[in-house]
């Protein structure tokens, strides 16, 4: 499920996707259920994309001039600007028609949705299939929260306490092995 042949992209997947459940763990407070233990998961949640990102993010540092591949000049990295500009451009444009049309509740998971798309052009570019599943779970999740009734609690909330651990255990599982492929290259 994880090629090893660019194990900096490996590790920066971990960094990135821990950073990614920080925010979305952060996210997934604005409304959560009304219990104490809620608070307390999505703080660990959102802890421990920190932590991962805190120890995936030197490693990629130390190893920057590895390979990767996302070179300069190749058209895995244009795929990859144009699949970034495209998600922002999607998710400025959802949000102010979420916000226009009085539904603000669905820009957590309209982001999420677009945030789901776009790991699946972005699994060719890095040639790891563990990123479009990744991708299609998180559009899974992104739709039913919005088609689900959410009564008093925030669609952020299922949103973020939902993809969060997802992101984690990607990201971790990629770091873990991004690690061993530099140990045992």
């Amino acid at each position: 499920m994880l090629d090893t042949d660019y194990p900096r992209d490996l590790v920066m997947t971990g960094a990135i996707f821990g950073g990614a459940a920080f925010v979305w763990a952060g996210w997934a407070q604005e409304n959560p259920p009304a219990s104490w233990v809620w608070r307390v998961v999505l703080g660990v949640l959102g802890l421990a994309g920190l932590v991962l990102a805190a120890l995936s993010i030197p490693v990629a540092v130390r190893n920057w001039a590895t390979p990767t591949a996302l070179a300069a000049g190749t058209p895995s990295f244009l795929v990859y600007v144009i699949v970034f500009w495209i998600e922002v451009v999607a998710c400025v444009g959802l949000s102010i028609w979420a916000v226009r049309s009085g539904r603000s509740d669905l820009i957590a998971p309209l982001i999420l949705l677009v945030v789901g798309i776009h790991f699946v052009p972005l699994a060719f570019v890095f040639a790891q299939p563990i990123m479009a599943i990744t991708g299609a779970v998180l559009a899974i999740v992104a739709i039913v929260v919005a088609l689900v009734p959410t009564g008093s609690i925030a669609r952020s909330f299922w949103c973020g306490v939902l993809a969060a651990p997802l992101l984690l255990a990607v990201g971790a599982w990629s770091t873990v092995i991004g690690l061993a492929a530099f140990r045992d290259g």
